[in-house]
Order: C-alpha cells, then structure tokens, then sequence
C-alpha cells in the first residue's frame, strides 16, 4: 500500500473551475500511477478556505469505478501568506510499486509546493 500526493490551483472559486482542476489531477494521478481505481482505497482531498463552491470528493465520486473508494474532503490549514485556492490530495492505493516508482503530481501555480516532486516530460 502506499500513499501518493498531488495538489492543484484553481483561478476562481467555482464549481467549474474546481471541477475542471480536480479532474485534471485525477487524471495525471491515475495515468502517471498507472493506477486501477479498484486499487484506490481512499482519497482525502484539502481545500483552502478561499473555495466552498463544491466539495472535490463530489467530483470525484461522479468518475467511472469510484463507488468503491473512501472519500474525505477536509479544510486545510491556513497559514498567512501561503498558496491561495489550492486543492490538495493524499490517495492510498493498492499499487505493485516500489516506493521510488510512485509519481506524486503537482499542477500548475500548486507546482511551487514541492517543486522536488513535480514530475517532468
């Protein structure tokens, strides 16, 4: 089992614009991982608290073979002056993986959190 983290900014608080980014991540998630969502047991997702337009689990749970995954969306803690309209994720999945194998995602402005973990190419 391993734990895989992604993070993506949103311009606006909307139910499109958190729509559109949660979908992206989940998308580079799930095809750099290489994952099958039956492998995916949980996904936490953290919001900052600039979005309340929809919760990410609830985008989430409209893709093809979620049903099964645990789903949790909490508020990130605020810190003066950190990234703004940020939404993250910690997945623990089912992956025949080494630990150096697994991809962690982050997109665009959210690339600046862990710029040693952004995947290139």
């Amino acid at each position: 089992m391993w734990a895989i983290r992604g993070a993506v900014t949103v311009p606006e608080n909307t139910e499109a614009a958190i729509g559109e980014a949660v979908t992206e991540l989940l998308d580079a998630l799930e095809e750099c991982n290489q994952l099958d969502s039956n492998c995916i047991i949980s996904a936490t997702f953290s919001v900052t608290r600039d979005l309340d337009a929809v919760f990410p689990a609830a985008i989430a749970r409209q893709r093809p073979h979620w049903e099964n995954v645990a789903l949790l969306d909490v508020q990130h803690m605020h810190v003066e002056g950190s990234l703004p309209c940020c939404i993250r994720i910690l997945m623990h999945v089912q992956l025949p993986a080494l630990h150096g194998e697994v991809q962690h995602i982050y997109l665009r402005g959210a690339r600046s959190l862990r710029p040693d973990l952004v995947v290139t190419g």
